[in-house]
């Protein structure tokens, strides 16, 4: 840490006798911030790039200089300045309706690929999700994210997402910089986010800022509109299972704006009419709403502040029994510029996730109820310093306490009642970081920094085991139980987290790049289901389960081609080692156990890769193919007889193909129009922990697991071809802002925009497995090779009856869609 600050002091001194332009650059037309546009100094290396809420700046010699304000799909701005003292310029930027027409579904300066620092890092606009075909023709932030290299999940439905390796709660989720704990809706066939209030999404797999932790794999940074400063617009979809509208508008012109974005699903609606006669599912309760919401307003030239919340809730049932989970976030932040070369944001979050379950009590007086919690509130200041063209500095801390309310049931039967709480456990995570961006010269860059973590274990209780038992696969039970009167700090851990990231340019279209991170994580997700469910516990580290530590490095080889680097590819290789990973004693009790402290094992972990990708960024095709080799890997002393055994998420080959074809020209009976799109994702299997022989038993077959082994079978490989047309009405030319109508509704003919999106998900009728379920094949005897489809034979019962899989499959069938949007 004193060197970093010595360093700050060194090429602070280097900074004298230089002026500085600062400013932000927006959208002309929304008055949105523009993230990620750059600033540069025309006829030279000099640039710089737009932060978070816009803001940038950059010190020069005195002098007379040409700045360009650019951003990809917006009319460059050229402005000639006499640098004679600290100047502030803020820019307007239109669109450039010649570079639309071009197709470019990048944000990103087109050589950004090769001259960022930034490795292991996917950004993704929201007109690039868009264009992506989607269950049920609705766009999806974290669907989409798991065709980039890196990113799987462990089947069909399952919720959240795992980057290298990683499991989902080792996954940072933010959403305006609060924590989101669980991002899917319906069982993880939708994300959490609307995207229609989405800005800018951006995944970091490797070199993650100094200035975010608390989570041990990736980062995944969700950005909202700010809401259109100019006038009122809206936009919705009408689609097959939900609908949405947003509306945003200026609070005072110029000066700020809101929006506000919801939506609900009607699946069980559109059902109900239809299960008269079908018991089953007569009474299915499975629906989703979400509202997000967000405002902003500049209070001062220097001053700006937001206020960004999110609810969210679903809900699944039949008749009386039924479980529940949602979202609750509110986050509010102040900018504010000390300076030309000094930029603040302050920034304090709430977040709450809520679950639970239970039956409605009948006409006897019985039933049950279930719930669970965890929330937390958070204040983070953090500066950003701009010493220099060459010399970043960003510093500051956060302060983080955490509530996690393991859960309560409540049990009604003929008229008597009985409850069971489990106490709360608190935390208090506290950090500190600091990181220097510095370009060493024209072709070397680094970035360096440090984070130094706390966390502090709060209880009134603490639980003593046994430590010659701690790598037994057996129950434990503690030896006994220390009671305190009122909750105290009783354990406390203290981490250094050094980043590192460095980049050489080979030329002016390679580099290579290398990276190196350690993160720690001082929660754990308790789950030991075949995937994560929305009534998993959390509970934070204590005197017996001790912080996730990880340590990855990377390497990569960065290449563009084509005119204006139009392609852009990346090789990296990467190789994880994770401690303190939890797994599971056989036959685990996890829900409202006291002692599920007793239930877990601590282990470690690896995960290494290749991860490769080809993406074109503009034109008539557009697309991306990426491939990732990888293995993660568990190795837990009395699990699978100590030896290293393959994690329930690990994936050997993961092949996505992305691909979207705009009509210039008249195709056949198509005109420009037309829009058509494809996703190709194909996925080795993952492992399962299952049977492979049983016995009979009263004419019952009862299927056994193998002692001591863990993910012993890996289900069938996995393959699905989606496809979409959109079809889009024929907008007429717009003027300029200031000639647009005053009157709504003559305005309508100028700005209304509607799009027809028909997708097929699941085009070739795949059965693809989520798991696989054990069963005897009565009709298969030895040696008979025949089966059905859709089972998997494995082995033979004692009785010479052949043992089979059944594939469980959560979308076994074409899934046809269609989904009108609007927006004006």
């Amino acid at each position: 840490m004193s060197a970093i600050l010595t360093l700050i002091c060194f090429t602070a001194a280097l900074s004298q006798n230089k002026y500085t332009i600062s400013g932000t650059l927006k959208d002309k037309k929304n008055g949105e911030d523009l993230i990620g546009a750059t600033v540069v100094v025309t006829g030279t290396t000099i640039a710089t790039s737009t932060n978070a809420y816009g803001f940038y700046s950059m010190s020069l010699p005195e002098g007379k200089y040409k700045i360009a304000f650019q951003y990809v799909g917006y009319k460059t701005i050229y402005q000639d300045i006499d640098l004679t003292s600290n100047q502030k310029i803020d820019i307007e930027i239109a669109e450039d309706r010649v570079e639309l027409a071009e197709v470019e579904i990048t944000a990103d300066r087109p050589d950004m690929n090769v001259r960022s620092n930034q490795m292991s890092v996917n950004k993704l606009g929201i007109k690039e999700i868009s264009r992506i075909p989607a269950l049920f023709g609705e766009v999806d932030v974290v669907r989409s994210i798991q065709l980039l290299p890196g990113v799987s999940s462990v089947g069909e439905g399952a919720s959240g997402f795992n980057v290298r390796g990683g499991s989902i709660d080792q996954n940072l989720i933010l959403l305006d910089e609060a924590p989101v704990y669980n991002s899917s809706h319906l069982f993880g066939f939708f994300s959490v986010f609307n995207p229609d209030a989405v800005k800018d999404v951006k995944l970091y797999k490797g070199g993650i800022p100094a200035q975010y932790g608390g989570r041990l794999s990736s980062l995944l940074d969700v950005r909202l509109k700010e809401g259109n400063s100019k006038r009122l617009a809206v936009q919705g979809g009408l689609g097959s299972i939900f609908s949405r509208l947003t509306i945003e508008a200026p609070i005072k012109k110029d000066k700020g704006s809101f929006i506000i974005a919801g939506r609900r699903s009607y699946i069980d609606a559109l059902i109900a009419p239809f299960t008269g006669g079908l018991p089953d599912i007569k009474g299915l309760r499975l629906y989703f709403y979400d509202l997000t919401l967000k405002a902003n307003y500049n209070i001062t030239k220097k001053d700006k502040v937001f206020l960004s919340g999110y609810l969210g809730k679903d809900e699944f049932g039949q008749g009386a029994f039924g479980f529940n989970w949602g979202n609750r976030t509110l986050s509010a932040r102040w900018n504010h510029i000390f300076s030309d070369k000094l930029f603040f944001n302050l920034t304090g979050f709430y977040s709450r996730y809520n679950y639970g379950l239970g039956a409605e009590t009948n006409s006897s007086g019985d039933g049950f109820s279930w719930k669970s919690s965890i929330q937390n509130v958070s204040i983070k200041p953090e500066f950003t310093w701009y010493i220099n063209p060459n010399n970043t500095i960003s510093f500051g801390g956060q302060s983080t306490y955490y509530d996690f309310f393991p859960g309560e049931i409540k049990i009604k039967s003929s008229n008597e009642e009985f409850s069971r709480k489990l106490s709360s456990k608190y935390g208090l995570e506290n950090a500190v970081f600091i990181a220097n961006e510095q370009k060493l010269s024209p072709r070397f860059t680094a970035t360096y920094g440090l984070r130094l973590s706390n966390f502090n274990f709060i209880d009134s209780s603490r639980q003593n085991y046994d430590p010659a038992q701690s790598e037994m696969n057996i129950k434990r039970k503690p030896t006994s139980t220390d009671v305190y009167a009122s909750p105290r700090v009783l354990n406390q851990f203290w981490y250094p987290e050094p980043r590192v990231a460095l980049k050489f340019e080979l030329n002016e279209t390679s580099s290579l790049k290398a990276s190196y991170m350690r993160t720690v994580q001082y929660l754990h997700l308790i789950s030991n289901t075949a995937a994560s469910i929305p009534l998993d516990v959390w509970t934070p580290v204590t005197n017996n389960i001790k912080p996730q530590i990880a340590d990855q490095v990377a390497l990569g080889y960065f290449r563009n081609f084509g005119s204006d680097n139009q392609f852009e590819t990346s090789v990296e290789g990467y190789y994880k080692t994770m401690k303190n990973q939890l797994d599971y004693v056989d036959n685990a009790d996890l829900l409202l156990n006291k002692n599920i402290e007793g239930e877990v094992l601590n282990g470690r972990g690896r995960a290494y890769g290749l991860e490769f990708y080809v993406k074109k960024n503009n034109g008539p095709f557009t697309g991306w193919i990426s491939y990732t080799l990888a293995r993660t890997e568990r190795q837990v002393n009395g699990i699978s007889e100590n030896n290293w055994y393959a994690n329930r998420f690990d994936r050997t080959h993961t092949l996505s193909i992305v691909a979207c074809y705009d009509v210039r020209n008249k195709f056949l009976i198509f005109n420009d129009r037309w829009r058509f799109a494809a996703n190709v994702f194909y996925g080795s299997g993952t492992p399962v922990n299952l049977p492979t022989n049983g016995f009979a038993y009263n004419n019952y077959y009862i299927p056994q697991t193998p002692v001591n082994q863990r993910n012993n079978i890996r289900i069938p490989d996995f393959f699905r071809v989606d496809l979409s047309a959109t079809f889009k009405n024929k907008k007429r030319p717009e003027p300029e802002m200031g000639e647009l109508p005053s009157n709504l509704f003559k305005r309508l003919k100028y700005t209304y925009e509607w799009e027809l999106v028909m997708g097929v998900y699941n085009t070739i009728n795949m059965r693809n497995a989520f798991s696989l379920v054990a069963r005897e094949n009565p009709e298969v005897k030895d040696n008979d090779k025949v089966f059905d489809g859709d089972e998997v034979p494995v082995g033979y019962a004692p009785d010479g009856k052949n043992i089979v899989y059944q594939k469980f499959s959560v979308i076994s069938f074409i899934v046809p869609s269609i989904t009108y949007n609007f927006k004006f």
